[in-house]
Parts: C-alpha cells; structure tokens; sequence
C-alpha cells in the first residue's frame, strides 16, 4: 500500500508542474491591471484568461497527468485512457444524467434535496479528486490490457487501442457505485472542510499540521483537495489567484491555507538545514554543506522541500514531528495576523514575488517577519534536540552509535579492526563519490546496483528521484548505488528503493529507461 501510494504521489507532479504557469500568467495580468479582470487593459485580460484556462480544468489536467505517470511504461495511451475516464465519470455523475437515471424532476430534487444536488452539481472539468481517480482507472486499465490480443475480427482493437475503451468501461462502473456513494463522501469531506472553516485561524493551522504530518505516507494530497480546490467549495488557490473578492466571509479569506506556508519554506527548512549541517562529524561537514546548502536553495526559490524533508524525515521522525507543528503553528499565525498569500506551485520565492501582485494579497510583510523569526526557531530547536535527544541526523554519528563502536570485532579478510574504522572508510567512500559525471554514467551505475535490467519492475521520478520498484530485493546492491554519487537511498517497502538524485532526476531517469530498453 505505501508503494502504491508513492507512486500515486509521484504521478501527481506531473499535473502539478503546470499549475505554475497559471499562476505566472495570472499575476502578469494582475501586475498590468491590479483594480479588476482586465476591463482597462486587452493584455491583462488576455494573461487573465488564459491562467483560468487551466485553473478551470484542474480535474481533466489531473485525469491525464496521474494516467500517465501512474502507468509502468507512461505511455501516451495511458495519458488517452485517463482523459476517457473522466470524461465518462463526468457525464455519468452530472445531475442532468443523475436525475434521468433516477426519473427525478430537476427542481423538484433540488429543492427536496440541495445537499445532495450540490454534490453532483461538483462533478466537473474543475473537479480534481475525480480526475485523479479517471487517471488511476486510466494508469491500470494500461498496466493491465495493452498488450491483449484479441481474436481476428477484433484485432484492430488489441493492445493499446483496447486501453481507453477498458477505461471506459471502469468508469461505467465506477459511476455506478458513486452514484451512491459519492453523496456520502461529499458530505463526510464537506463536514471536515466545513468543520475547520469555522475554526478560522485555528482551522488553517490544523490543517497545516496536518499537511506536513502526512507527507510520508502521500495522504497529504487527498487533504490538498479539500482545502486547496473546489471538490467542498473552499477552493482556496483558485480562489485567491482569481481574485475571488466574494468568497471572504467572517472565518475565511482565500490565501489562508497557503499563506503561512511560505515562512516555512522560505526561511524555516533553511534553518533546520543550517543546523543540520552545523551538528555534521568534522570529517563530513563538507560534504553535508554542499547537500542542504543546495536543499535550502531549492527550497527558498522554489517551494521544493523534498531533499530538506525527506534528509531526516526518516532518520529522525521525532525532529519531522516537531516540523509539522512549527508549520501548523505558521499557518495560524500567518491566518490570524489576516497575511494572505497564495501560489500555483509552491511556496517559494518565486510565488513570493507572483502573490504579492495579486489583488487579493494583505500583510504580505508580516510574512517576512515570520520567515526570519521561524528561521532562527528551526535553527535553534533543531540545533538542541539533536544534542539532546543524540539524534542521527545526516553526516552525524550519535554519541551512543560512537561509544559501542569501540568494540573490536573480526573481519574474514583483515582480523581484527574497530567498527569504527570500517564505518570512517565507508563514509569516505561516500564523500568521494561525485555527480560530476555524465547522466549516463550515473544512471548505468545505478543500473547495476539494483541487479540489472531484469531485476527492475517499474521506474518513474518525481521532484527529487528516481522511484523505483524491483523483482528481488536481495538483488539490491546498495553500496554500489551510493558510489554512483547520489545525495542519498530511500526504501519505502520491501520491493520499493527510492534514489536522491536531485533537480537533475530527470536526465538520469532518462538514460537509465534508455538502459532498461523500455
């Protein structure tokens, strides 16, 4: 299942990734023309509405997106079979269809029953939690039949051409079962989402605990759509990059769920980075600067927090827990202090600079403020709690780890030498390891530590890495994938290995496809 969900959220970057371009054409237009939708100026209005043009079509970017990248091969008929889904999800669960099938009166069953209209009345272009079911539909009706054959008078309809038609076909039933269904769900999540809009502040900073809190297991993106898009009626970025004036309530202003984000990501995972690095061995220091130097870049400019996260989300849970509050606490602050900011992709500089043109942004300085008092709170708390709780945070060898590897123990090759020497020579192996290659070297080398070709199942990158899913996992040579200079190795479940490569994952995901001969 946690394999499953990595996949999911890695197939979620690609749709992702588009979002933003909305942002950069919306907040051009508003910088043209701030007071409105670009009554005064044809090039406003122009940016303006080509930014809602994605915006307005979330779901179907989702559907196509998550097909494709939730499929082994990512192939384009993947992507094709994702499109049909939603499209059949989407026709079937509309409340025109909906009453026909259920031979009800259209006013009559909204009057008798608005909730439950309002439900279906959300099944749309801009619904993205029914696009990324289309995409999964679509990603496993790929895995599954595109290389059936079918008898001769039907072979034109084989493999990959059998794809959407299979799509379709899960959707019918899909349909189906949420024609039931899909009324409690709604409610259930509107309940939540009305639950937490009440709370006002307080609300925003329980979501952003949350956010964070569930990063590790990807359940992160099924809260997102809660809060972030128009699946209960928050539609908190949509709304606040539209300029959606009549959204603002007594409890609510669009912006603050995503507001209080970038203190964090501007300035709090710099912090931790700068302890992090500051509490490395003397003999890894270098190496340490060098990798949260370059995290803490990508996650100023970008947004991108992955290579800080995921550098001690597992090697110390107790220091990410203390992140998630610290986060959920800056979504708070940020919501009651009314500072309201929004972003297409993240909450980097770069969304920084896109936000403070719209319209809808209010006491964007006092996010400043806070960035530069949680960047000395991270630093401060991350720098005591590795000291005092000995934690191994990367390139730090805890205090205990130190003292039990003075025992001396035999090795078949050498007789008798201390753990801690074979630990120091593995490491310097590690510092010496480069990136500096050519894309092809580092993928051929990684290649060869998971036991070739045949050994891998299914390979896909997300922001930061390559994520991969192997045959046999005793196959697995991990000393040999470290030497080819990778920033680091994750592995999430049993036949699930995870290799740092960084912004540059790209490139060697495609070389390494190339290696494999898919």
């Amino acid at each position: 299942m946690k394999e499953k969900l990595q996949r999911l959220g890695q197939s979620l970057m690609q749709p992702v990734a588009v979002m933003p371009l909305a942002a950069l054409l919306l907040g051009l237009g508003y910088l043209i023309d701030p007071d409105g939708w670009g009554a005064s100026s044809p090039i406003a209005a122009f940016l303006i509405s080509a930014g809602g043009a994605i915006l307005d079509n979330l779901g179907i970017l989702f559907a196509v997106g998550v097909a494709f990248g939730i499929a082994k091969e990512n192939h384009g008929a993947s992507a094709l079979a994702g499109l049909v889904a939603f499209l059949t999800l989407s026709k079937m669960l509309s409340p025109d269809t909906v009453a026909q099938l259920r031979s009800l009166d259209m006013e009559a069953w909204q009057a008798a029953d608005p909730f439950q209209y309002s439900a279906f009345s959300k099944i749309g272009n801009g619904n993205v939690l029914i696009g990324i079911l289309s995409g999964i539909l679509g990603g496993k009706a790929y895995d599954k039949f595109h290389e059936t054959r079918l008898p001769d008078f039907l072979a034109f309809f084989s493999g990959r051409r059998l794809v959407p038609i299979i799509a379709s076909v899960y959707a019918l039933i899909a349909s189906l079962i949420l024609m039931f269904l899909w009324p409690v769900i709604y409610s259930a999540l509107a309940s939540f989402g009305a639950f937490l809009l009440g709370l006002g502040a307080k609300g925003a900073g329980i979501y952003g605990f949350a956010n964070r809190l569930l990063i590790p297991t990807g359940l992160h993106h099924a809260l997102n759509q809660v809060f972030w898009f128009d699946l209960v009626g928050v539609n908190d970025i949509p709304n606040f990059l539209n300029n959606a004036q009549d959204t603002i309530t007594a409890t609510y202003h669009p912006g603050m769920y995503q507001a209080g984000f970038f203190p964090i990501m501007m300035f709090g995972l710099p912090g931790a980075a700068l302890a992090m690095a500051q509490r490395a061995d003397e003999k890894n220091k270098k190496t340490i600067k060098a990798l949260m130097i370059a995290g803490a870049l990508a996650s100023f400019l970008t947004g991108v927090t992955e290579p800080l996260e995921f550098a001690f989300m597992f090697a110390a849970p107790q220091l990410y827990f203390v992140h998630a509050v610290l986060t959920g606490i800056s979504v708070f602050l940020a919501a009651k202090l009314q500072a309201f900011a929004g972003f297409g992709f993240s909450a980097g500089l770069i969304d920084f600079f896109l936000s403070s043109q719209n319209p809808m942004r209010n006491n964007m300085l006092i996010l400043i403020i806070m960035g530069l008092v949680f960047f000395a709170l991270y630093y401060l708390i991350f720098r005591a709690l590795i000291d005092a709780w000995d934690i191994a945070t990367p390139g730090r060898t805890p205090k205990s780890q130190k003292t039990n590897d003075s025992r001396v123990i035999e090795t078949e090759d050498q007789g008798r030498v201390s753990t801690a020497d074979k630990s120091e020579a593995e490491e310097r192996r590690e510092q010496q390891a480069t990136v500096s290659g050519s894309y092809a070297d580092t993928a051929r080398e990684i290649l060869e530590g998971l036991g070739g070709p045949e050994n891998v199942d299914t390979s896909s990158y997300c922001t930061t890495r390559l994520r991969l899913t192997v045959n046999d996992p005793a196959k697995v040579d991990e000393e040999k994938i470290k030497a080819a200079g990778v920033a680091g190795l994750i592995k999430p479940g049993p036949k699930a290995v995870q290799v740092i490569i960084g912004p540059q994952v790209q490139a060697v995901h495609d070389e390494f496809v190339k290696l494999l001969g898919k």
